[in-house]
């Protein structure tokens, strides 16, 4: 049987001037390093409230390769694209880590909602968290590098945009030049649209706004169908391709378009609100992701098998991180988790091992599906974890948010690395290198983090009609406190839904190694495209059209501008959406 088509790219990227490494140049540079840990602390600190502000994490991949530049290009007039890898991977990865705001505040959430729920999580225990989850994550992850980046060469659009920054950076030359017009002239566009759409926010005075094309639902509820005036999400669509995004396109319909009439016609919800339509849509949805990710990986067993033997013994390559050292170090890194768990947050040993016993194949879920879409579905999957645990534990709130806090932090941490990972097989960095530096920014994004996020709470306020409202954080709350209740409380049909959508999930995955792939819909699009709002889907979709308009009609200049023009757009909104909330910190402007 062949691969899943949702296995493969689906653009062939030929990014620009990227020859191979030269022999003599140095990666792993103390200079690499420094600047590392400078631009880690930096997103570190400003991400937290980037993602509890905007809603979502936007790539931090791009933005940390910037910031490289700025600490590299400038004080070093001999560095190379490959110490920025250095630089970059490190921020990533405390982006990452502090992305896992989200959870801190979704405790803070629970302790306002009046329900007897106490745990309000120190410095010091955030830190210790964090690390120790993290750090296992990014140990987990280092053996799918070669079974998801090399093998089956998936997208992971935010790596490619990533590594063509690197390159345009740090290129000579007329191909260089092409392309640094293309992704310069995108990375302006992009931010300045970024600027004019969120104005009012920005400013606190709007002086011009572009305004969102929203479709409503019925009775005029607004189910966030429409389009998105983002070309992040526009050159995300061009890296990923077409096929998957009409695939989420389609779950977005399906969602937000056409279930929520009939999800209040037969009285599964009382309204046509947002939050109660996601509540009964988010399962179904995960079976899709979790179902179809698990069926692919098990019809790839033998590639997955032939990973892991390539890591042990004499078979290891000298640029791979040793599996050995992998074991280790995860063994460590899981009794630290554990320790931490029992005498800070107070988890049984045993409910801890059954947590990170049921993250490990969330977590490979998770990474297809970011390889195929470049969405990270962080919260659905730790969402998942919720449920099991409303089993596991039911009517434990404690447990039940601890554990996906594991969920997520293992997950996330993962996802960042095979970013990077992808970033550096582009650009021919040493995977060994990228393994070391994220484990050694983890603890600096978490240090960030758990410093930062207090004073966010006590600035701004977290939930209410003026703080800050981080969604993830809601409804990450708003579950555990629903399964609190006992799974009768679950929307009714939510479980019947999971249980079909989970056999279609494995259906469409097996129907995608045959001669039908061509028609036969993605179940990672399909669910991503059902928890996604469609505003950020259908800007997904329209830069899959331009891509492939634009291959048929002019493929010379498709194959020499495509990849810098749509890092470009990722890159100009994803800068300013990490720079303005430095500027306000700092006091320059002013966020309303």
């Amino acid at each position: 049987m062949s691969s899943p088509a949702a296995a493969a790219p689906e653009i062939s990227y030929e990014l620009s001037a990227a020859p191979a490494k030269p022999a003599h140049v140095k990666e792993l540079t103390p200079r690499a390093i420094g600047a590392g840990l400078l631009v880690a602390a930096i997103i570190g600190g400003s991400y937290p409230y980037v993602v509890m502000k905007l809603g979502f994490g936007p790539n931090i991949s791009v933005v940390s390769a910037f910031f490289g530049y700025l600490a590299l290009g400038i004080a070093f007039k001999d560095y190379n694209r490959w110490e920025n890898n250095i630089v970059q991977t490190m921020g990533t990865c405390a982006g990452q880590t502090a992305f896992l705001c989200v959870l801190m505040a979704a405790f803070d959430l629970l302790g306002q909602a009046g329900i007897g729920f106490e745990m309000t999580l120190t410095g010091w225990q955030s830190f210790a968290w964090l690390t120790t989850a993290g750090i296992l994550g990014v140990l987990l992850a280092v053996p799918m590098r070669q079974h998801f980046v090399v093998d089956e060469k998936l997208t992971y659009a935010d790596g490619v945009a990533a590594a063509e920054t690197l390159i345009v950076l740090d290129s000579r030359g007329k191909e260089a030049k092409h392309a640094a017009r293309s992704m310069g002239a995108g990375t302006v566009v992009s931010g300045l649209v970024m600027v004019l759409r969120e104005d009012a926010r920005l400013i606190g005075e709007a002086w011009y706004r572009i305004p969102e094309m929203l479709a409503l639902g019925a009775n005029g509820a607004s189910m966030a169908f429409g389009m998105g005036w983002s070309l992040l999400s526009i050159g995300s669509g061009m890296l990923v391709g077409l096929r998957i995004n009409a695939s989420m396109l389609l779950g977005t319909m399906i969602s937000w378009c056409w279930a929520p009439p009939m999800l209040v016609e037969h009285g599964v919800i009382e309204a046509l609100v947002r939050k109660k339509v996601l509540l009964w849509v988010m399962w179904p949805a995960t079976g899709l992701l979790v179902a179809g990710g698990l069926a692919a990986l098990f019809l790839k067993w033998r590639v997955m098998a032939r990973t892991f033997q390539s890591f042990s013994g004499s078979k290891i390559h000298s640029s791979d991180f040793p599996m050995s050292w992998v074991a280790i170090g995860a063994a460590a890194s899981a009794v630290a988790l554990i320790l931490v768990q029992k005498f800070m947050l107070g988890m049984p040993v045993w409910m801890t091992l059954a947590a990170m016993a049921f993250t490990l194949p969330l977590m490979l879920v998770g990474l297809r599906v970011l390889g195929e879409t470049n969405w990270g579905p962080i919260s659905a999957l730790s969402n998942m974890m919720q449920a099991i645990f409303g089993i596991i534990a039911p009517g434990q709130i404690g447990p039940n948010m601890i554990a996906s806090g594991v969920t997520g932090s293992i997950v996330a941490e993962s996802e960042g690395l095979m970013q990077d990972f992808k970033t550096g097989h582009l650009i021919g960095s040493t995977p060994r290198y990228l393994t070391y530096v994220q484990l050694l920014a983890v603890p600096v994004g978490a240090a960030a983090v758990s410093y930062v996020y207090p004073l966010l709470r006590s600035t701004y306020g977290i939930g209410g009609d003026h703080g800050l409202q981080s969604p993830i954080s809601q409804k990450w709350a708003g579950f555990a406190q629903l399964l609190s209740q006992g799974l009768s409380a679950l929307p009714p049909g939510a479980l019947t839904a999971l249980v079909v959508a989970s056999v279609l999930g494995v259906a469409f995955t097996v129907l995608e190694g045959t001669s039908y792939k061509k028609w036969t819909p993605s179940p990672t699009g399909l669910g991503i495209g059902m928890l996604v709002p469609g505003a950020a889907i259908v800007p997904m979709f329209v830069g899959a059209v331009i891509e492939f308009v634009w291959g048929r009609l002019h493929k010379t200049s498709h194959q020499r501008h495509l990849v810098p023009l749509a890092s470009g757009f990722v890159a100009g909104e994803a800068i300013v959406a990490v720079v303005v909330p430095i500027l306000v910190a700092a006091g320059l402007i002013a966020l309303k």
